[in-house]
């Protein structure tokens, strides 16, 4: 039996500019981090040629092709694994609510079935056979950072270059900044499960108009260097400024990112005392991020829970997608 182990991501600047639509014409940088969140795939051999896989849904079929679960199916699919297997999925968190889950679910899926296979794969490597599954095979409207942070984990600086390459360069600070980093970013979750694609589909349609979205993007690589040079020289409490200017210019990319209800959420976490702060992933609902001075926490955790939002702790994963156990 195999386990993996993938962590969740949130994003602190640069999304947007992860999609070709952006990178192809000028360099994407996403700061991203993993969290102590995770999503575990296990896999063993079945005593039949059947594929049997277990999410939310059980499935039992002959051929990989009548699997419904098409991540999982195409998965199989690349690791030339068709027949004779059990794969079961667990999460720490629900899918939709803007912290990668589909790329955490295909990274984990990946990573558990070639070391069945018992084949070593660089993080690099299972982060762009995701990219090709979710991407290429699947025309998911999305981009390629979270791949890249499921399987690298820590705090990564993630460039896109025209040519397609990606280049993933660890944030290298003092251990206090990463734990001041960690102890002021607090996680709400709003309620709020959505689809992303919409909203993903739009901001990529606006980008290739070279419209407001673009230059929106632009804004957001700066900041994604901003946040890399704050962490970096240690000045943590930059951040907050950063998050507060990074969703201001998200909001520029679709009309779906976000919502009158979205904005009052937002309002009451400054109100009660945070800096600035997010939706996470493509907007239109999932997770609040925001930046709070500790003196502040207990009044905006008071505030957001007054307005019905559930508070997610987190820790930084600084190990990436890996195998926790493997046995014959």
């Amino acid at each position: 039996m195999i386990v993996s182990k993938t962590p969740f991501r949130i994003s602190l600047a640069g999304g947007g500019s992860d999609f070709a639509e952006y990178y192809r014409h000028s360099r994407g940088n996403v700061v991203s981090l993993a969290i102590d969140r995770h999503m575990y795939v296990t896999v063993n051999r079945r005593f039949d040629h059947t594929i049997r896989v277990s999410y939310t849904k059980t499935e039992i079929v002959e051929h990989v092709d009548d699997l419904r679960h098409d991540l999982i199916r195409e998965a199989l699919k690349m690791t030339g694994i068709t027949s004779g297997v059990e794969l079961t999925t667990i999460a720490d968190l629900p899918a939709g609510i803007g912290l990668g889950s589909s790329s955490v679910l295909t990274v984990g899926v990946l990573n558990a079935l070639y070391a069945f296979k018992g084949e070593w794969h660089a993080h690099d490597d299972i982060a762009e056979r995701a990219c090709r599954i979710e991407i290429d095979i699947l025309k998911r409207p999305i981009g390629r950072q979270d791949q890249y942070i499921a399987a690298f984990g820590g705090i990564q600086d993630i460039h896109f270059n025209p040519d397609g390459t990606v280049f993933v360069h660890p944030i290298v600070c003092p251990i206090a900044t990463r734990e001041q980093l960690s102890k002021r970013l607090m996680l709400f979750f709003t309620g709020l499960q959505r689809n992303a694609g919409s909203v993903l589909y739009e901001a990529r349609r606006n980008m290739l108009k070279g419209s407001e979205a673009r230059a929106a993007v632009d804004g957001l690589v700066t900041l994604a260097r901003d946040v890399r040079v704050s962490l970096v020289n240690g000045k943590v409490n930059r951040l907050g400024r950063l998050l507060h200017e990074s969703w201001q210019l998200k909001k520029q990319m679709a009309s779906g990112v976000s919502s009158r209800h979205l904005d009052r959420i937002y309002a009451r976490a400054i109100g009660a005392g945070a800096v600035g702060g997010k939706i996470a992933g493509a907007g239109g609902g999932g997770c609040l991020l925001v930046f709070v001075p500790i003196r502040a926490q207990s009044r905006v955790r008071a505030a957001m829970l007054r307005a019905g939002l559930r508070e997610v702790p987190f820790a930084i994963d600084h190990e990436g997608s890996r195998i926790v156990h493997y046995s014959g």
